[in-house]
């Protein structure tokens, strides 16, 4: 071998993990809508968990707020766990609306909810150790993976409303060092009920007090991140309401990018046992991972405002349902005239949860539909419906459940799509 060509050999090493991370299966399927629609197609993109600015933007008084705190001059770094002014608005905010009592030094803010995740993984999880989440849900197994973890995957049940149960996790959880919950649950948009989390609460509980003085602690993480976004007669329920006694246990995840349409303002924090919060603010302090210092000084004076805050979500959340519901009672109405379809009723988040079972149908081209992925090609060629299929979130490959965002639609759009999925289904033979 010549020198260049072992020079060359040598670059293309990299770490075992890095080799090994999986790409997501979402930005696959954002190439191909890229492409479809470069070529003049009209897609009705459902696919990404994010907000268009031009149907929900920001509060117009937070976006104040952030301008202002730029020409103050609010642009050098700020506290490694976060501006006192904004943990202290979090402090309020949640015991005003969820009656928890947190102090501000048991709370850590961070450049989102994705770094707050990655740093909890860190300061609770070792290589080797177990990892336990139910799927579908979102990006677990990449945390785990970046963890050097092992991860153990724990398959829901859609009359569960793809909420794990106690009994599904029981197995999995003995010397387990980090059980991931999230709700309401990306993908599904579904909540636990009040029974659901209290008996998972109790197994932790029990798993804890088997363990001996010198075992880590089956660590909670939290995902509520769209807990404010419920509906009707949705309520949201967390660990430490139900049950105080596994607060030493429990780290919640949360901020302003799902509840406010603020993806790219980068605002989101941490609570939970102080001494997990501070090994939390190392590890970022170190991968500086702060979200920006204005934005800091304008969330907070912005979340002070609870009349206002309550006000916009008013609006906000009627906006999202209306969405939600003309979706639903589409895919009802074609359940309704015999197409192989169904939706679990809209709940929370900006998700709606459709089952497309379409597998053994023949397109008209003749070509039969077998698998999973043929079904996601064939609404996105025929339907010019884009959604991402549960198998993305981990669920079996054989799932045929599929998440339907409604953050890019408009209500012409939601009409549109329904049509041009019946004229589709409609094409299909058996």
């Amino acid at each position: 071998m010549s020198n260049a060509a072992g020079t060359a050999a040598a670059e293309t090493k990299v770490s075992v993990m890095a080799e090994n991370l999986i790409g997501s299966e979402i930005i696959k399927l954002a190439g191909e809508i890229r492409e479809k629609m470069a070529k003049g197609e009209k897609i009705y993109n459902f696919t990404i968990g994010d907000f268009d600015p031009a149907i929900f933007p920001i509060p117009a008084l937070l976006k104040e707020e952030i301008i202002k705190a730029y020409q103050a001059g609010e642009t050098n770094y700020p506290p490694a766990d976060g501006m006192l002014g904004l943990r202290k608005a979090v402090s309020q905010m949640i015991s005003k609306w969820q009656h928890l009592e947190y102090a501000d030094n048991e709370i850590l803010i961070a450049g989102g909810a994705r770094p707050i995740i990655y740093a909890i993984f860190q300061a609770i999880v070792d290589p080797g150790d177990t990892v336990v989440f139910p799927v579908p849900s979102w990006n677990n197994n990449h945390y785990t993976h970046l963890s050097h973890a092992k991860q153990v995957f724990v398959e829901t049940k859609p009359e569960n409303n793809f909420m794990p149960t106690a009994e599904e996790l029981r197995e999995h959880i003995k010397g387990a060092a980090l059980l991931a919950l999230c709700s309401p649950l990306n993908p599904t948009g579904t909540v636990f009920s009040k029974e659901q989390l209290e008996t998972i609460c109790d197994l932790v509980l029990e798993e804890n007090a088997r363990r001996g003085p010198d075992e880590k602690p089956l660590y909670v993480m939290y995902d509520q991140i769209y807990w404010v976004l419920t509906y009707g007669e949705t309520k949201h329920y967390d660990p430490v309401s139900l049950r105080p006694d596994i607060r030493p246990y429990t780290i919640f995840v949360d901020g302003i990018s799902k509840s406010l349409a603020a993806t790219g303002v980068r605002v989101g924090w941490a609570f939970g046992p102080k001494r997990v919060i501070d090994k939390m603010k190392s590890i970022l302090g170190h991968v500086g991972a702060w979200s920006p210092k204005a934005e800091q000084v304008a969330s907070a004076n912005y979340l002070n405002d609870h009349d206002g805050l309550s006000q916009f979500l008013n609006s906000f959340k009627a906006e999202i349902i209306d969405r939600l519901n003309g979706f639903y009672k589409g895919i009802q109405t074609l359940k309704f005239d015999g197409f192989p379809v169904d939706a679990i009723a809209p709940m929370a988040a900006i998700y709606l949860t459709v089952k497309f079972d379409i597998k053994g149908k023949c397109k008209p081209n003749g070509d039969r539909i077998e698998t999973t992925e043929q079904i996601t090609a064939y609404l996105l060629d025929e339907a010019k419906l884009a959604v991402v299929p549960f198998s993305a979130f981990g669920a079996s490959k054989t799932s045929v459940w599929y998440r339907l965002s409604v953050g890019t639609a408009t209500m012409q759009d939601v009409m549109d799509s329904i049509d041009s999925l019946r004229r589709a289904l409609t094409a299909l033979k058996d």
